[in-house]
């Protein structure tokens, strides 16, 4: 059965990849552009993917709306997150059906919009904004997408919940004492499977976000600049973050023509910089490998590690077993700790190599054979 336009539907007026209008079909209504005009009743009853004809004899295709084409359209409160980082979000955090997804900062809603269009319908989006007026404008952008259902907005600043009767800011985690239990503040959200966060300073709900997320659970920061990209990063590993990951997406189009095929002179540079991490319990194994903190590694990612179970002594004998040098015992002149070289072999012959500035030793001379009788 085809699938007609009917009153209300939302069509995509498509001209050209910069002239197309979204909007719903209302009986009556006149669309006027600059290529001409266009009546809302000729699409009623229409197939999607139908064209109709302005009074300047120019073509416009009724397209059916995609999330992209909402997001693109949407009203702007504030600055959006773009497909192009809405994608990779969704993918690096393995965003799929039926998870519950925590958001700090709803904004104009247009990742609140794409990712309950993906936990859908088994899902659900909890989101938490300060601001009233732009949570009436994302109100407006969700409905629109059609995914209201879908998505719980809260008009609440997560920084205001107390998480300081928790040590590690975790409300999955072992209670020490029935007390600190007792001190919890009630969560609005618990055992998120991943949490959003596009606020100014997210670091600053950094501790409450964690004691909403579950074990494992992923957390995906926007983050406009490089300074708060810097200052986020410290503050993932402070919370027990690990896996951290920081991602710049750079989009290029291409003009793809018969002959003349080249790179498009419009296009979008830098929008905003992502960080995505995920939640650990860096003490929870302390016991079992006998590690403290000052026993942490910190890897080339800047992300803070337990040990694998060897000891500091075994670690540093396995290194002084690979290399040419061992530490002698701090001198009682100076303190300092002298360092004793031993003797370099030749890596070809493996002799003892002389000491630098010596003279080598003469060969013997090969004894001379007798001569024949």
């Amino acid at each position: 059965m085809a699938d007609k336009i009917k009153q209300n539907s939302h069509v995509l007026f498509y001209y050209n990849r910069s002239k197309k209008w979204l909007m719903p079909i209302t009986r009556g209504d006149v669309l006027h552009t600059h290529i001409g005009v266009l009546n809302h009743s000729d699409a009623i009853g229409k197939e999607y993917g139908s064209r109709l004809t302005t009074n300047k004899s120019k073509y416009v295709y009724l397209l059916r709306p995609t999330l992209y084409d909402y997001t693109m359209k949407l009203q702007h409160g504030t600055q959006i997150v773009y497909p192009k980082e809405l994608g990779y979000i969704v993918a690096r955090a393995g965003i799929g059906s039926g998870q519950k997804i925590l958001e700090v900062g709803t904004g104009s809603g247009s990742l609140t919009s794409f990712v309950a269009n993906v936990v859908r319908p088994r899902g659900h989006v909890y989101s938490f904004d300060v601001d009233p007026k732009f949570m009436k404008i994302a109100q407006k952008n969700i409905d629109r997408a059609g995914v209201s259902k879908y998505v719980t907005l809260h008009n609440l600043d997560i920084k205001e919940l107390d998480v300081t009767g928790d040590a590690h800011g975790d409300s999955s985690s072992s209670s020490s004492s029935s007390s600190s239990a007792a001190a919890a503040p009630e969560l609005p959200v618990s055992g998120a499977d991943v949490a959003l966060i596009d606020v100014g300073d997210p670091w600053e709900v950094l501790p409450q976000v964690r004691r909403m997320l579950r074990g494992s659970g992923c957390v995906f920061a926007v983050c406009p600049t490089m300074n708060q990209l810097e200052k986020l990063s410290a503050s993932l590993v402070e919370n027990e973050f690990t896996d951290i990951e920081s991602t710049e997406l750079i989009l290029r189009n291409i003009e793809a023509r018969q002959g003349k095929t080249r790179h498009s002179f419009q296009g979008i540079g830098h929008t905003t910089y992502l960080c995505f991490a995920r939640k650990a319990y860096f003490g929870r194994d302390a016991a079992v490998h006998g590690a403290d903190d000052a026993e942490r590694a910190i890897d080339d990612g800047g992300d803070v590690r337990e040990g694998d179970g060897d000891s500091p002594a075994a670690a540093a004998a396995a290194t002084a077993d690979t290399t040419d040098t061992v530490r002698a015992k701090p001198s009682a002149k100076t303190g300092r700790t002298a360092k004793k070289s031993v003797t370099p072999r030749s890596a070809k012959t493996g002799r003892t190599a002389p000491p630098k500035g010596a003279t080598p030793p003469r060969k013997a001379a090969p004894a001379k054979r007798p001569k024949a009788a």
